[in-house]
């Protein structure tokens, strides 16, 4: 296993972690404000477990901190590795799911967009395992986020 080994002292490394970051809380930050929460989303029946909406901006920066810092480690380590396929792919679907749900309205659709954005990030979780620990850990609180997201969208979609 090795966790350590890449020098963030090295002008590249940093510069690449922040692109990385950057773009991942850039785009984040573009389709979380040109999508928020509108008169539809308020008129849906919610669970009883449905956070506030003023939750879910801090919520995904600090994930999308922690995404960006992983997508960096794994592009740095190997950038066609199967584990940057499966960052970006989970991306890309994470990204897709907010224009889905809040402007298309689309709730099953965006149920299966979760759950697909749930699988791939446990495969980013289990194919980093033991080449970047590090990396692994920090989809951890992802997953978690995203496992009670897609509870959320199942329990909403159900109820409406």
């Amino acid at each position: 296993m090795d966790t350590l080994a890449l020098d963030y002292r090295n002008p590249r490394t940093i510069i690449v972690t922040l692109l990385f970051i950057g773009i991942v809380v850039g785009v984040g930050a573009v389709i979380g404000t040109s999508t928020a929460p509108d008169a539809w989303y308020a008129a849906l029946h919610k669970p009883p477990f449905n956070p506030p909406n003023w939750l879910f901006a801090p919520v995904w920066f600090a994930l999308y901190v922690l995404i960006g810092i992983a997508g960096a480690r794994t592009f740095l380590r190997d950038a066609s590795s199967p584990a940057m396929f499966i960052w970006a792919a989970q991306m890309v679907l994470n990204w897709a799911w907010s224009p889905t749900w809040f402007t298309l309205h689309l709730l099953w659709p965006a149920f299966a967009i979760i759950i697909a954005i749930f699988v791939l990030i446990v495969a980013f979780i289990a194919t980093t395992w033991r080449s970047d620990r590090i990396a692994a850990v920090l989809f951890m609180p992802y997953a978690a986020w995203v496992a009670f997201a897609s509870t959320l969208n199942l329990s909403i979609a159900v109820l409406n």
